[in-house]
């Protein structure tokens, strides 16, 4: 079994439990880059950050001043910042390579903080907020709004309303903008940042592989079997492309494109075929 087929079986382990451990997940991610990833180093820099951030505080300390110290800990002392200067590098999408370099995107920065929170007995959580993903901190009263990829910035919500305004053109934050995201729609986000970015760069291969662990974790998501038919097509993958496509009539047999979609499948079966 090559370094791909480890990398998502790993995955797919991981994504048949619930809740879904979500390190462990991420790192089962950067895995099919990184096929000499040491999984329990990593999961070890999780646990000595936590133990940094729980050493000055008091039993019994508040969600609020850990939350506090976290911060502190985080972004001052350890200095985990966002990737202003390259966002686009695929290295900000990878567990590994945000905890070594300390730099990274929204949710991979996300990652890392509530992974910490969790372990420091913070009930964190994600947000899936448009265009730019946040953690939020439970409190007796209230929610603190975390913002990771500004070095823990708290966010009161007309920084939520001007944030929303700059990165989607739904302009009225609401309270579903807020709703906690799970791990599986954590790394889903993941997965469909890295397939961004690779399409981007015209690398087809690595796009197509982010892909398929998205159906790692959603085999029957449609909108994902078409991209990834798409994905094979460009590929030369003529009948892996029209057995997707004929897995999307079998899920979805009234779309609406329905008829346009058997036809693709007949076009698709007599084209050659060029992937292995």
């Amino acid at each position: 079994m090559d370094s791909q087929d480890l990398s998502r079986s790993a995955l797919r382990l991981i994504a048949e439990k619930e809740p879904l451990d979500l390190a462990r997940a991420a790192l089962a991610v950067a895995h099919e880059e990184y096929p000499a990833l040491d999984e329990a180093a990593y999961l070890r820099k999780l646990d000595e950050i936590a133990e940094q951030v729980m050493r000055l505080l008091p039993p019994g300390a508040l969600p609020e001043r850990r939350v506090g110290r976290l911060n502190l800990v985080l972004f001052r002392e350890l200095g985990f910042r966002g990737n202003d200067a390259d966002y686009y590098d695929p290295r900000n999408s990878f567990l590994n390579e945000v905890l070594d370099r300390r730099v990274g995107i929204p949710i991979t920065l996300s990652v890392v903080y509530l992974e910490v929170a969790r372990r420091c007995g913070l009930a964190a959580q994600g947000v899936n907020f448009p265009g730019h993903f946040l953690c939020k901190v439970p409190l007796d009263e209230g929610e603190l709004i975390v913002d990771p990829f500004n070095r823990g910035r708290l966010l009161g919500k007309d920084d939520l309303q001007k944030l929303l305004e700059s990165t989607s053109r739904d302009a009225r934050l609401s309270a579903r903008h807020l709703r906690p995201a799970s791990g599986r729609d954590i790394v889903t986000r993941m997965l469909h940042n890295l397939r961004s970015v690779y399409l981007e760069r015209h690398d087809v291969p690595r796009a197509l592989s982010a892909v398929e662990r998205m159906l790692v974790l959603a085999p029957s998501d449609t909108r994902t079997l078409r991209e990834r038919a798409q994905l094979y097509e460009k590929l030369g993958g003529s009948s892996a492309a029209a057995a997707d496509l004929l897995r999307v009539l079998e899920l979805e047999p009234g779309a609406k494109d329905a008829q346009a979609l058997r036809a693709r499948v007949v076009r698709l079966r007599g084209a050659p075929q060029l992937l292995n």
